[in-house]
């Protein structure tokens, strides 16, 4: 069955062509030189961007593969403006990153609901020959085309929005954790993978706060370089605010499983470093306090470690203090408004990209376009009117 989760899509856009303007010299019974009195062209639409949190994934936009805005029209006599081309929005969820599809050079970048963010402008009309009227040009027999359309292929990619991210391999517990915290209810089963989309919880904290956890699918050695399911999800996590690295309690080396992980972050964004860590040693109904207590002396200590049974209930009310607590520290805030725009502003490895949009199995956009170009330098004088 195909997944309702659809973070990558590429689009092929085009905003609308400007009106020409009116050559047109009044002639009419008893004012036979009545001077210019072509309009002006109209507009060509544009295309915007805008932020809906009523989305989640662009499944909504997964076989909307071309988005063309409205021409403007022509101008006419008696002054007659054109009219204009109509604006196009495509609504995305917040947390969609926009790159040029044949460059991979970042375009902008879409993070709360509302924010509308200009794509492609449409042509401005052209002149008509009422605007060149002077004392020296009294009869004017030209008027200017109206601008080109603009084009361009894009690609919308998904980040997903949250506060805290886990990172851990395949059966790490996760899913388990998020059904636990929160009303999520991912799909729990005892083989790796389990977990083929990200999805989001909102986890009740004290005093009626919440913070929100993503579930992300499980990453394994060499997944930067595309192993596993980790090259499509990794870039969710760079939209947290704080990394939860799970590794389970019956792991032969905790410590090391730790390090693998870091490590493939550090390969695919070593940014993604700067965030605050928390490690949380799950399935700790397998092991007695004893084992516990040494297993302690071989854990990393540059970060906190909390020791948790999702099943059990174990260690999960001090787990939900030590997030809240990485959450609102002030290291933590001043790290987010310091590296927000530098996580998205990095432009887009097309190579990577056309691996992924290979095993995505999406086709090739068509470029298409339903309209001639009309010749913009055929004007002629209207006949006389009666």
């Amino acid at each position: 069955m195909e997944s309702n989760f659809v973070d990558y899509v590429k689009i092929y856009c085009r905003s609308g062509k400007g009106g020409r303007g009116s050559m047109h010299l009044r002639h009419v019974k008893y004012n036979p030189n009545g001077g210019p009195d072509g309009g002006d062209g109209g507009r060509g639409g544009s295309i915007y961007l805008r932020g809906n949190h009523n989305y989640w994934t662009l499944l909504h936009l997964r076989y909307q593969r071309h988005v063309f805005a409205g021409h403007g029209g022509n101008g006419g006599k008696d002054k007659c403006h054109g009219t204009n081309g109509k604006d196009e929005y495509i609504d995305v969820p917040c947390g969609t990153v926009v790159y040029d599809a044949d460059t991979g050079k970042y375009i902008c970048d879409v993070t709360y609901d509302g924010q509308t963010v200009l794509l492609l402008k449409g042509g401005r009309g052209g002149l008509g020959n009422f605007q060149f009227r002077s004392p020296t040009n009294q009869a004017p027999r030209y008027a200017q085309p109206g601008e080109p359309m603009e084009e361009k292929t894009i690609i919308l990619e998904l980040k997903l929005l949250a506060d805290v991210g886990l990172v851990g391999f395949p059966n790490a517990g996760k899913s388990t954790l998020v059904s636990s915290l929160s009303n999520a209810r991912p799909k729990i089963a005892n083989y790796p993978f389990t977990t083929m989309e990200p999805s989001l919880g909102i986890v009740a904290y004290r005093d009626n706060k919440s913070f929100v956890m993503a579930d992300i699918p499980g990453i394994i050695e060499g997944a930067s370089e595309g192993k596993g399911l980790g090259l499509r999800f990794l870039r969710h996590i760079e939209r947290n605010s704080l990394l939860l690295f799970m590794v389970p309690g019956d792991t032969d080396d905790i410590k090391k499983e730790y390090e693998i992980l870091l490590n493939e972050l550090r390969k695919f964004n070593p940014e993604m470093l700067d965030k605050h860590r928390v490690l949380a040693v799950t399935k700790c109904d397998l092991l007695d306090e004893e084992l516990i207590e040494m297993l302690k002396d071989t854990l990393p200590d540059d970060l906190p470690v909390v020791f948790i049974s999702a099943v059990t209930g174990y260690g999960l009310n001090e787990l939900k203090d030590i997030l809240w607590q990485e959450l609102n520290a002030e290291s933590n805030k001043l790290q987010t408004i310091v590296s927000e725009d530098s996580l998205v502003h990095r432009d887009k490895d097309m190579s990577r990209f056309a691996k992924e949009m290979e095993e995505e199995g999406e086709d090739e956009v068509i470029f298409i376009d339903e309209d001639e170009i009309e010749d913009l330098d055929d004007y002629e004088i209207d006949d006389f009117e009666e």
